[in-house]
């Protein structure tokens, strides 16, 4: 067992304290529109969130399916994020990902502990809470257990919960089922930028390649959510995430120069378009900035999928059908690994860089 690093998140909530931990208080300027996250769910004006019905994705009609994944094209191009609907995986099975998720943060922390990571010697699988950046010191108000579960033979069953005994079971099926709907996302993605169907899926390692791990982020109720954030403000570097809720709101987009709450879509799963993918399509498809917030009254939970092309293997940079004399290469050429790495490097220059 791995002794734990830090107080678990939980175990402050339910500590019965009334005020948060400084290292948990945010920013000034990251508390813009932290209002009551059920009211601004509530909210119907301004921008949304779009829905798109995948129903018609493979549709004998030439026509109806075109209608279908240009809705999709575009979602991806403007916003990035999109809820999916009647996506191919049953609500009966989600549900049950669901329940076999939440009930493994039901058991006791020191049951927990026992999956603990431990990611000062790199052992990022198993169950945490983010440490300290040491230039901010920031904390987040969550929870989570991270795990690889696609490809199969890429597993390392022994960090998987043994409890609930089902847990295994169906987050194999559904990882599976994922990973069906990921090659349909990636074919439409593809064709909407004039590319063969396949060449996306083949760009972030094709099937035996393209790693698929899942982060249940578990966040406790807050005493302050007003001056806490879930997760900060960040862009996913995967190519796709797919993200399921337990229908307790707390996703926010950047969205035209302001943060919108996404509402909660019944059995629907969030899909982000990553960086790997803005890169890729030098730009046309976005990777939007977003954030999670939480709540005095309720635990939110999300699974989130994220879809990630090998490490090493594959130099990440705009495909050249993207490129023309117009169009410059907005990104220049990394490995996925090189872009993580750029991505915390930049994050701690802005840290660093004095106040203006």
């Amino acid at each position: 067992m791995v002794t734990s690093v830090a107080p678990r998140v939980e175990s402050l909530a339910s500590s019965g304290i009334q005020t948060i931990p400084k290292e948990y208080i945010r920013p000034q300027e990251e508390l813009t529109n932290m209002g009551n996250v059920f009211e601004e769910e509530k909210k119907d004006e301004g921008s949304q969130v779009p829905t798109i019905d995948l129903r018609d994705i493979d549709s004998e009609d030439p026509e109806v399916r075109e209608r279908c994944r240009e809705e999709l094209k575009k979602a991806a191009m403007d916003w990035g994020v999109m809820h999916l609907v009647n996506h191919g995986i049953s609500d009966d099975l989600m549900d049950r990902v669901k329940k076999a998720g939440e009930a493994f943060f039901n058991l006791p922390v020191e049951e927990k502990e026992k999956y603990a990571n431990d990611q000062k010697t790199g052992q990022i699988q198993g169950y945490g809470s983010k440490l300290a950046n040491n230039t901010s010191g920031q904390l987040e108000w969550e929870d989570y257990f991270f795990h690889l579960v696609y490809p199969e033979d890429k597993r390392d069953m022994s960090i998987w919960p043994k409890t609930p005994a089902d847990y295994t079971e169906l987050t194999s099926v559904y990882a599976k089922q994922l990973r069906g709907l990921a090659t349909k996302i990636l074919s439409v993605l593809s064709l909407g930028l004039g590319l063969e169907e396949g060449r996306l899926e083949e760009e972030v390692g094709g099937l035996e390649e393209l790693l698929l791990q899942m982060k249940i982020n578990y966040y406790p109720k807050c005493p302050q959510p007003e001056l806490a954030l879930g997760v900060e403000a960040h862009t996913d570097v995967s190519a796709l995430t797919f993200i399921l809720h337990n229908m307790v709101p707390g996703l926010q987009l950047f969205y035209k120069g302001k943060w919108i709450t996404a509402k909660c879509v019944p059995n629907s799963i969030v899909m982000h378009i990553g960086d790997t993918i803005e890169i890729l399509s030098n730009g046309k498809y976005k990777s939007i900035l977003h954030r999670g917030v939480v709540n005095k009254e309720k635990v939110r939970i999300s699974w989130a999928v994220f879809c990630e092309p090998p490490k090493e293997k594959i130099i990440l940079k705009p495909l050249p059908e993207t490129v023309s004399e117009t169009e410059a290469a907005m990104f220049p050429p990394r490995t996925f690994q090189q872009h993580i790495q750029h991505k915390l490097f930049k994050k701690t220059q802005d840290l660093q860089a004095p106040a203006k």
